[in-house]
């Protein structure tokens, strides 16, 4: 059985109405297993997930903060949050729509990135209902927000299963023509929130996608897929993270790229297998399901750099956060979607409903005792 509770996390100001809003904390938890699932209506974010380990320990995955000043913060990278209206980049914030020009907030530099500056992460949701196995938040983005045309209806349900399932349901409806492409943005390591990039060198992950999309140099697509085959990029059989960062070579960040998922002849609605990532030290997977075109895969790159004495985020517990300390799986359709029209359209009509399907399952396998003699490699913080 699934027990729901609710409190209080604190109280803030809303950027969007610059009125009083109190943040609500519901705390999803499995009887069966004892996961535990917390979800805040700031961002409509996943707070934390709680899951006992392969020798059975309860084990906080999600890198998030305490406090919701944390979340206010303009050093939070989304933890755990709904991004939109568009998540990812769109190249100098301008496309053509419906043959108006349109010019969104530039909120990463000369670039639109993850819906701008008071977007669907940065403000609080309302609570829709409460349902017997979780929550669904909601949120009215008004017409121009951001320079996104259209009064936009987006909601979020969360629910958690019986066999460790975390369902993610995303939905939009608008007044206008406008552009819609929602994700979730939590930042996971299976052995631990406060594990470090160490622990996720460790992890083995594997992506069921033949391509990715071609990015220049400030990660803005170039409308080209590439065959991932015989490349660094290539997740399609299970692989070590570690190896394969280390085959970026030296002066790589890292993994900030979309996949483009295997879907064909499936219906848009059809949710699949799309990723999966194995921590060999807890014992502990997590499948992605999604019914996206387009997963990005994220390994926290621009998080503060150990290497170069860069003061940590302070997370939960007192946590510090660095650079690789976590990986995002983030299932969503292209980025820069409408400045190419050979990527999946995220132009949302009046009367059609946007649906985002997203589950992550958890599960175990018997630890691997990490020692020197059974991981002779040397760590790769200074190869990164």
């Amino acid at each position: 059985m699934i027990h729901v509770t609710q409190d209080v996390m604190g109280k803030i100001k809303n950027p969007l109405t610059n009125e009083n809003a109190f943040i609500f904390r519901f705390t999803l938890v499995n009887d069966l297993t004892g996961m535990t699932v917390q979800l805040i209506s700031y961002g409509a974010a996943i707070y934390s997930v709680t899951v006992k380990d392969g020798l059975g320990q309860p084990n906080q995955v999600t890198l998030g903060y305490d406090e919701i000043d944390g979340y206010e913060s303009a050093e939070n990278p989304y933890f755990g949050a709904t991004v939109g209206r568009v998540c990812n980049r769109i190249h100098r914030g301008q496309f053509c729509l419906d043959g108006q020009e349109i010019q969104l907030t530039r909120n990463q530099g000369k670039h639109h990135i993850h819906g701008g500056f008071n977007s669907f992460s940065r403000v609080p949701w309302g609570v829709k209902e409460i349902h017997r196995d979780g929550v669904t938040f909601c949120l009215i983005s008004p017409d121009k927000s951001e320079g996104y045309p259209g009064n936009v209806f987006a909601t979020v349900r969360y629910a958690l299963s019986r066999e460790n399932i975390l369902n993610v349901y995303m939905t939009a409806l608008t007044s206008k023509t406008t552009v819609v492409n929602m994700t979730n943005h939590s930042y996971f390591n299976l052995a631990g929130h406060d594990a470090g990039a160490d622990a996720l060198y460790e992890h083995n992950i594997t992506i069921f996608a033949n391509e990715i999309t071609q990015t220049d140099e400030e990660s803005i697509p170039t409308g080209e897929k590439v065959p991932v085959i015989c490349t660094n990029y290539d997740f399609r059989t299970e692989r070590n993270l570690g190896e394969a960062m280390k085959s970026l070579g030296q002066y790589s960040k890292g993994f900030d790229d979309n996949f483009c998922i295997h879907r064909y002849n499936l219906d848009d609605r059809d949710v699949i297998p799309v990723a999966r990532a194995l921590c060999p030290r807890s014992g502990l997977w997590m499948e992605v399901w999604s019914n996206q075109p387009g997963l990005q895969f994220y390994t926290s790159n621009f998080l503060p750099d150990a290497s170069k004495n860069q003061p940590p985020i302070i997370g939960k517990s007192r946590s510090p956060y660095h650079k690789h300390g976590a990986f995002c799986f983030e299932a969503q359709k292209f980025p820069d979607a409408p400045n190419h029209p050979n990527f999946p359209s995220i132009v949302l009509k009046p009367g059609t409903l946007y649906e985002n399907m997203l589950s992550y399952k958890f599960g175990t396998c018997a630890p691997k005792v990490i020692t020197p003699e059974s991981d002779p490699e040397p760590s790769l913080t200074t190869d990164l």
